[in-house]
């Protein structure tokens, strides 16, 4: 009885593979050509390009169109602090971590009308918030606020504004309460997109929406992160009832 053959496609993939692991490729270096590694390993483009899936699809190499297949660099976990809404201030502040903001001013949607709570058509400034280290995305905030309420002037001008988008915090006026809705989802194609993840991917997908004292709705945001680097932590805070302090 004979042993079962591993496909040569494996074969390949375990040997870039550990070429990767061990250090003698760097991240962020090219691989040769599709061409090359062919010719290297003696097999057909197809054969060749079955091995590289198989390492796309465990993050250890990005294929960039019309440049090549290029090493990734080691993906770090990040977390979303719950109770603010914000990531947490070690990974907000690595210098490797960029976030770029965009604004624009959109008519409330039947969606957006019933988390705000405001009419139809509504004027909301909306703040799209992406998250990169290294060129890698790994988180995406989409922030709405009535547009009386919404941050005067561009936010790289209002530097508290700024940082709190960097940390995917509330933007507008302190907020007495926050309310988060957490579920892991499919991407939408927007998503997917922004994220460069395959639709296949569950992502972490966390509504939070800020009133203040008189129970309006001064802010809501969707966020979404790759449900692979994400962690999400919570308090909660026991609070005692009036009844059973008195007497």
């Amino acid at each position: 009885m004979t042993g079962s053959v591993s496909p040569r496609h494996h074969d390949i993939a375990d040997d870039l593979r550990q070429q990767i692991t061990t250090g003698r490729i760097k991240p962020g270096e090219r691989l040769p050509s599709e061409a090359g590694l062919a010719t290297r390993y003696r097999v057909s483009t197809v054969t060749l390009r079955r091995a590289l899936a198989v390492l796309q699809g465990e993050g250890l190499v990005a294929k960039i169109h019309g440049k090549g297949n290029y090493v990734r660099h080691p993906r770090r976990k990040i977390m979303y602090v719950g109770g603010w809404g914000t990531l947490d201030p070690w990974a907000a502040a690595q210098p490797t971590l960029r976030v770029t903001v965009r604004s624009t001013t959109v008519l409330a949607s039947a969606h957006l009308t019933t988390l705000l709570k405001v009419p139809t058509g509504s004027p909301l400034a909306e703040y799209t918030c992406l998250s990169l280290e290294q060129g890698s995305p790994h988180g995406l905030a989409r922030i709405y606020i009535p547009r009386d309420l919404s941050p005067a002037g561009d936010l790289d001008d209002d530097s508290v504004c700024r940082e709190a988008a960097t940390r995917f915090a509330v933007l507008g006026p302190s907020p007495a309460t926050i309310r988060e809705t957490v579920s892991a989802r499919s991407p939408t194609p927007d998503e997917a997109s922004a994220l460069r993840i395959g639709n296949n991917m569950a992502v972490l997908a966390i509504t939070r929406v800020a009133t203040d004292a008189t129970g309006r709705v001064i802010e809501a945001a969707l966020l979404a992160f790759p449900g692979d680097r994400v962690d999400a932590v919570f308090t909660a805070h026991h609070v005692l009832d009036e009844r059973q302090t008195q007497g």
